[in-house]
């Protein structure tokens, strides 16, 4: 079985939907990790800035213009009545969800529910309009198998049994369509996966289901070797392994999370970046397999604040280091 998640960006319209909808391989069985639409996502932080601010009137406002988007997206997606009509009822109960998290007093929890919208929101449409286009399908609600423990960690084994009782439901199904960044928490709340988010929810379900392969579909063919926003005729790298990766990542490359490719990685499971845009490049191959000690990328890291500790007390002083650390983990800050 083979991964492939699309971004934000490629899913960001209905016609990048359906360019979407024709990479998918036809009889090789697939789970499609979806993140929200382009722009959804800050939009639905707003409405949550909003509410914790007890501006309930700009938040319904930011609601409204929200929903008018999906209208338009829904309007130029379908052909068919009854596939817009089964859009529209969609987008009805969304809505009605978010209008309802406005009407409670705001909360942690509360937030997280509307940010989890914006997934919702793609996979149920994209799952619509592959049944528009005579294609079956199955959607798999992330909310059911993703989960996180109280250290806010993968339930690992969670997910994998999980996962694997949906899909035994649908033997004869060869396409899956899921939500990434959102799960569940040790609470049992909805909850996001935070770092990496939709990458991260990519390789946790490889990892789960033991994929052949996993697919991460963006806007820029592959993994460069400098920021292309910043230094010209940059070029994707073919190959990486999952420890260079790792470090491009942590280090500056914005392409992808460091955290995202960990699960595959102990699965020794390919991580393919590839690019919806442009998806006859050929794009980067990150794999266990190492390839000599010369320099692929160059990446650089913005906002990093270095502490120097000097005490008189640290000499031969027990539990020195250890009381230092600790303040970075009760801040939840990290270390380079």
């Amino acid at each position: 079985m083979k991964i492939m998640k699309f971004g934000g960006t490629s899913v960001g319209s209905a016609e990048r939907m359906g360019a979407v909808s024709q990479l998918i391989p036809a009889r090789e069985p697939v789970i499609v990790v979806l993140s929200a639409m382009s722009g959804t996502t800050n939009h639905l932080v707003q409405i949550g800035q909003q509410l914790a601010q007890a501006e309930k009137a700009p938040a319904a406002s930011l609601t409204d213009q929200l929903e008018q988007r999906y209208k338009q997206v829904v309007a130029e997606l379908y052909k068919q009545e009854a596939s817009k009509d089964k859009a529209k009822q969609v987008l009805s109960t969304v809505f009605t969800d978010i209008r309802t998290c406005l009407e409670q007093p705001f909360s942690p929890a509360i937030e997280k529910i509307i940010l989890a919208q914006g997934e919702l929101l793609s996979t149920q449409l994209f799952q619509i309009f592959q049944e528009e286009q005579g294609i079956a399908s199955v959607l798999l609600p992330a909310l059911e198998f993703m989960k996180i423990t109280q250290d806010e960690e993968p339930d690992m084994a969670f997910i994998r049994e999980n996962i694997q009782k949906q899909l035994a439901q649908y033997p004869d199904t060869h396409l899956f369509i899921t939500q990434g960044y959102i799960c569940r928490n040790a609470k049992n709340e909805i909850d996001n996966l935070k770092r990496g988010g939709s990458d991260y929810s990519a390789s946790l379900i490889g990892a789960a289901v033991k994929a052949s392969e996993i697919q991460i579909w963006t806007d820029i063919d592959g993994m460069h070797n400098n920021d292309p926003r910043v230094v010209k005729n940059t070029y994707p790298i073919a190959e990486l392994s999952f420890d260079e990766a790792a470090e491009l990542a942590y280090f500056g490359a914005k392409i992808l999370h460091p955290s995202s490719i960990l699960p595959a990685q102990q699965q020794n499971i390919p991580v393919r970046l590839l690019n919806t845009m442009q998806p006859e490049a050929a794009g980067t191959i990150i794999s266990s397999k190492r390839s000599g000690n010369q320099i692929k990328a160059v990446a650089a890291k913005d906002g990093i604040t270095a502490i120097k500790i000097k005490s008189s007390r640290m000499l031969l002083a027990y539990g020195f280091l250890r009381s230092v650390f600790e303040v970075f983990e009760r801040f939840k800050r990290l270390l380079i």
